[in-house]
């Protein structure tokens, strides 16, 4: 049994003039079903066949490395995903805007923190807001490292992340990282991220 490309749940230019089309269309056709691909290529006949990548996070440190590599950048992109939407309500509903707000003084100062981590990984990776017990942290990750793996730094939920990885932006933003995480906030998907505080 394959695992599938996930489907996005907006079309490649939906959002724009944030994310643009051809950039999307690339990520998700392209760079993702590559690692999708390379992750079914990966795991065939082996005991992971057939699992979810996050099945096999909490002992990545021990697997061959293109299942590692390849798991962990499918399950990140399938987050990154659904972390946006075209129709972003601005800013979180309670219980999660409660909680921003006590473990990070305000939403302004949130934002700040998170677009810093972002801005400032080295190279290729992510940054995440987690759920850790009942806190929310901030961390950044490298290349396919997510903080549900056993060798994260950080470990905890992901509620939501970006991608810092160069095919992310470089058509629209070039060099300009800083832009491109100043606009994602405009394409956040606080109703998916507040339902998966909630379930966490």
């Amino acid at each position: 049994m394959n695992y599938k490309l996930a489907e996005l749940n907006y079309s490649y230019d939906a959002l724009e003039p944030h994310i643009d089309k051809e950039t999307m269309e690339i990520h998700h056709s392209k760079h993702h079903r590559k690692y999708v691909d390379k992750f079914n290529e990966a795991v065939k006949g082996t005991i992971w066949e057939g699992k979810e990548p996050e099945d096999i996070f909490p002992e990545i440190s021990s697997v061959e490395k293109s299942i590692a590599t390849n798991a962990g950048q499918v399950y990140n992109h399938n987050l990154f995903w659904e972390s946006m939407t075209p129709d972003s309500p601005g800013k979180p509903d309670e219980p999660l805007a409660e909680a921003i707000n006590k473990y990070f003084g305000s939403f302004n100062d949130f934002q700040e923190e998170f677009s810093g981590a972002a801005a400032t990984q080295f190279g290729s990776g992510w940054a995440w807001l987690i759920k850790d017990g009942d806190k929310l942290v901030i961390s950044s990750t490298s290349n396919h490292i997510n903080p549900l793996m056993d060798i994260a730094e950080i470990k905890g939920f992901p509620l939501f992340c970006i991608d810092v990885w160069e095919h992310a932006y470089y058509l629209k933003y070039k060099n300009m990282r800083p832009v491109f995480i100043e606009a994602f906030w405009n394409i956040v998907n606080w109703d998916e991220i507040n339902r998966r505080y909630k379930q966490a």
